[in-house]
């Protein structure tokens, strides 16, 4: 059950991931974007994500989505799972901002 809700609301180390270089994405609309996120994030709305999985693909790092609470990066992870991208639910974008 822990491991369900670390994978849920993100609970990974992410600092290792990090220093790997990953790329952070934030699956919030644009105008939640807007109002907040973590330095060099890329915005991509998680109804776009699929659209945009070439792009992701072709950047050759590790993914931490983000959003407000880890519901939606958590959708993300397993998205991006299916199309064999590595991936990783930072949960709150910022929880994640904390730690960079």
């Amino acid at each position: 059950m822990l491991n369900f809700l670390r994978n849920l609301f993100g609970g990974t180390d992410l600092k290792p991931i990090l220093d790997r270089g990953a790329v952070i994405v934030d699956v919030r609309t644009p105008t939640e974007f807007a109002k907040g996120s973590v330095d060099g994030a890329k915005n991509i709305p998680l109804p776009d994500l699929s659209k945009n999985i070439e792009e992701i693909k072709k950047m050759k790092k590790p993914i931490i989505t983000i959003c407000a609470s880890g519901m939606r990066s958590g959708a993300a992870v397993k998205q991006l799972e299916l199309y064999r991208v590595e991936a990783y639910n930072g949960g709150s974008w910022k929880k994640v901002k904390e730690i960079m």
